[in-house]
């Protein structure tokens, strides 16, 4: 084997003692969970707005950012839910490039895989004791999710994980909502088959143990586009699309219909102004077509505090080192408008 094993990682138990929840956030976190579960069943008629930066490599500017959101979610409390993105693995096309924050605690050193998992899981905890905001993030490595599992509200499947088994049969195990995205090449048979196998119960091998998962019926969809063949971005969130989805989904034995519509990636062509006109279209389409309000549940938005993005290195406070994202000022005004067409 070409494998160098440089040192065995703490347990999930050993690093959850070593950075507890207090007892507030935990019942924050709680009800936290039954207000974005009720969106998904179709308990609650408010409306999700999953919005941060693309990935979360900087605990201050993060933690200043949500509490900003905070403050926006007091005003829009009786329409929105509003759940933090802190993404703290980022998915690379090609595997290079800065991976997120449990890879790389410092953007500027090398791999640090324990030092990544405390570091996420302190702003993780930071973020929701100041903010009282529990959060979303994106599991890349589905056995770094028992070192979270009490802490987030919402997990999205990427668009490169969503045919993989291991992704499915853990997400079956999860008690809150998970958003699996079409895969680049845009199938929604694809993405509703993994949400299928996600709703159900499963027996297979997880972190060195044989287990069994009851099925997850707050598993949905999440829409973020397609690339063809040719490399050109397709996107998926227009009114036909939503149509089809629909259609797709009244076939298919499935509980609790949903969709989340992602305004960036291929929607946009990675065009990170373009998701201010893409919510608003959404939005728009909510409101002169019952059924599509009735499924689209929510919308998710890359935004942080300076617009644009940067490279590692150049040191601009709140400023995207991946994709770029929307600035906090025009994240503002779109979170207003939302809550107005909700």
């Amino acid at each position: 084997m070409s494998f160098t094993f440089l040192k065995q990682l703490p347990s999930p138990g050993a690093i959850k003692e070593q950075f507890p929840l207090s007892a507030k956030a935990v019942e924050t976190k709680k009800e936290r969970d039954k207000m974005i579960r009720d969106i998904i069943t179709g308990d609650s008629d408010k409306f999700l707005v999953i919005i941060g930066p693309c990935s979360a490599d900087n605990e201050d500017a993060v933690c200043d950012y949500i509490n900003r959101l905070s403050r926006v979610q007091e005003k829009v409390a009786d329409r929105l839910v509003i759940v933090p993105r802190i993404y703290t693995n980022k998915p690379r096309t090609t595997g290079e490039g800065y991976k997120g924050i449990a890879h790389q605690p410092d953007p500027e050193k090398k791999p640090d895989m324990v030092g990544g998992l405390i570091a996420m899981r302190k702003m993780h905890i930071r973020a929701l004791e100041e903010s009282g905001l529990s959060s979303a993030d994106e599991m890349l490595y589905p056995e770094n999710f028992s070192y979270m599992e009490d802490l987030l509200s919402y997990v999205a499947i990427g668009a490169r994980s969503v045919e993989d088994q291991h992704h499915r049969l853990t997400v079956s195990g999860f008690d809150v909502p998970a958003g699996m995205k079409n895969p680049t090449s845009g199938d929604f048979s694809v993405m509703l088959n993994s949400v299928y196998a996600a709703q159900h119960p499963h027996h297979f091998v997880y972190r060195g143990y044989e287990v069994r998962t009851s099925g997850n019926p707050l598993t949905h969809v999440v829409l973020r586009g397609s690339v063809n063949k040719r490399g050109v971005s397709l996107p998926n969130y227009h009114y036909e699309d939503l149509e089809c989805l629909i259609r797709m989904y009244d076939k298919m034995d499935l509980v609790h219909p949903a969709a989340i519509i992602d305004s960036n990636h291929a929607n946009s062509n990675k065009q990170y102004e373009q998701q201010i006109r893409i919510v608003k279209e959404v939005m728009h389409n909510r409101q002169i077509a019952p059924d599509i309000k009735k499924m689209v549940k929510g919308v998710m938005i890359e935004s942080y505090i300076e617009p644009g993005s940067q490279k590692v290195g150049d040191h601009i406070y709140g400023k995207s080192i991946t994709d770029p994202c929307l600035g906090w000022k025009e994240s503002e005004e779109l979170i207003y408008h939302i809550a107005e067409t909700a």
